[in-house]
This record gives structure tokens, C-alpha cells and sequence, in this order.
């Protein structure tokens, strides 16, 4: 799946996001593409997936999602989100965003504390523009993110095609957080820890270590285990 959003962010040196979607066509040529006008562009294949991690699309009152994985407490959320017994992840998905947006000051932590499984989704609000990515809280679905040249921001479960865009803005998600728009890069796991971005040496390939601060422990690899992985710092 790949996800690109317009923006004015600094660019990278690498390519354009036209290119970037170009790149995902030729790889994947039995692909879904939607275009939100200007705003975003989302696309999926069904073409080499896993089977526990099947990628799904819907679009619902121009809220557009696209899922990989799978939720294992599925029944108990649809039933929680008042849904049918034949909805899936990806329709959960949008109706628990649609629950987020419109109860607000519900937190999104909580929403997606709620979910156990391995997934990864990208939903687009058109109406407010709003971005919202997560990841499971171990990160067994791959998922990636960078800048392209022309400063549009990216998500994808290939790690090589969105390199040959975003070069060294190329970083890994970090398992158990999510990104807004609202509100950048945040620790659903850990909500009330900062999230900080330690950038890259130039021989590194990705754009910062990214570590989930936690009072009282001393902040190295050894003692942060898996909260210490790699995001890029640029967002």
C-alpha cells in the first residue's frame, strides 16, 4: 500500500511523488488508485500479500482508508462501533475514526488501545484534511515513511520504492504509535511520554533514532529495547 499526502515540507533530494506513484504502478501493476484532487493519493494491490496481513480499501462520507493486517478482537469492535457482523477492518476503521472526530476531546489513544492484532492503516479525512497513520503496538506489519523532492509526505509497506523517492527521509514507522496532522508523531502505548527524533550520522541510511522517554529510566538502546528504533526527524 501507499499513501501520499501534499504538503510544503523541506524535500528531499531524491524524486517527486509522480514518480513515486509511477514506481508503485510498475511494481505492483494490478493496483487500486484513488486521487483526492490535489490533496492525497492512496493506492493498493492485493499482488504478493501475506496471508494474515491481506490489504483492504473502502471509502465512507469522503473518509478513505486503506488497512493491512488483521484486528483479532474484530467481533467485539463491531459490536462496541454498533456495526454489521459482515464489516471488516478496514469499514471498523473509518466508523472508529468517524467516533473519534465527532466526540471530540475522545483521545486516540484510547481508540486504538482498543485494537489487538497486527495492522497498519492510513486514513484521510477529505472534509478537514486530517491524517491519521498507526501501527500495532509490536510492528508486525511493515510500514515506512519519508519526504519526496516535491515535499509531499509518504507511507508505504515497502521499504525499497519509497527509498528510491525520499532517500535518507526514509524511516521506519514506530510500532505502537501513531501520526496526525493535529498532532504529529505520538506514542498511543506511552501517551503521556515524549516522543523525541536523534538524528542520523551521514553514514546512516535512515533519518533519526527515534526513543519513547520514559521518567525514571536512563535513556539508552539497552534499557529502551524496542522503543528504540528508526523515524525520520524532518516531520
Amino acid at each position: 500500500m501507499l499513501a501520499v499526502f501534499s504538503g510544503d515540507r523541506s524535500p528531499t533530494p531524491k524524486a517527486s511523488s509522480s514518480k513515486l506513484v509511477d514506481a508503485f504502478a510498475q511494481r505492483f501493476p494490478s493496483l487500486v488508485s484513488t486521487n483526492v484532487g490535489s490533496l492525497a493519493t492512496i493506492l493498493y494491490s492485493h499482488d504478493a500479500q501475506n496471508s494474515s496481513r491481506q490489504r483492504s480499501f473502502a471509502v465512507k462520507d469522503d473518509i478513505f482508508c486503506v488497512f493491512e493486517g488483521t484486528l483479532e478482537n474484530l467481533g467485539s469492535m463491531k459490536q462496541y462501533y454498533g456495526l454489521a457482523k459482515n464489516a471488516n477492518e478496514v469499514v471498523l476503521m473509518i466508523e472508529a475514526y468517524k467516533a473519534l472526530r465527532d466526540r471530540a476531546p475522545y483521545p486516540t489513544n484510547r481508540m486504538l488501545g482498543h485494537l489487538d492484532g497486527s495492522f497498519a492503516f492510513v486514513v484521510f479525512d477529505k472534509a478537514t484534511s486530517r491524517v491519521l497513520v498507526a501501527s500495532d503496538q509490536d510492528g508486525k506489519v511493515p510500514l515506512y515513511m519519508g519526504i519526496t523532492a516535491d515535499g509531499c509526505l509518504a507511507f508505504c509497506d515497502d521499504a525499497e520504492i519509497l527509498r528510491s523517492a525520499c532517500g535518507k527521509s526514509l524511516a521506519t514507522f514506530p510500532p505502537g504509535c501513531f501520526f496526525s496532522t493535529s498532532s504529529g508523531l505520538t506514542s498511543y502505548e506511552h501517551p503521556k511520554n515524549k516522543v523525541t527524533a536523534i538524528p542520523a550520522t551521514e553514514e546512516e541510511m535512515w533519518g533519526a533514532t527515534f526513543k519513547i522517554e520514559r521518567p525514571h529510566v536512563k535513556a539508552t538502546d539497552v534499557d529502551l529495547g524496542r522503543d528504540c528504533i528508526r523515524i525520520m526527524g524532518t516531520i
